[in-house]
């Protein structure tokens, strides 16, 4: 017999990527406490996803992300 959790994470698990993205960000975000530097890095993450599905910033593959890093701080 299943329980009442069971039930909905089989329906949640049926939703798109999309929508079981929106609800974990919903779950995690429901444990962390409430803090300015919470608050500030959530504010920096969605401008930075923002820029990005804007067209404003191009993301690269994180071999050449780390390349780039590398070559700045040597």
């Amino acid at each position: 017999m299943t329980t009442p959790v069971d039930e909905l994470a089989i329906e949640v698990l049926d939703l798109p990527a999309k929508d079981r993205a929106k609800i974990l960000e919903m779950l995690i975000s429901s444990f962390e406490p409430k803090s300015q530097a919470q608050q500030a890095w959530t504010k920096l993450a969605l401008r930075r996803r923002n820029e990005v599905r804007d067209g404003q910033v191009a993301m690269l593959p994180g071999p050449e992300a780390v390349q780039r890093v590398r070559a700045r701080i040597t």
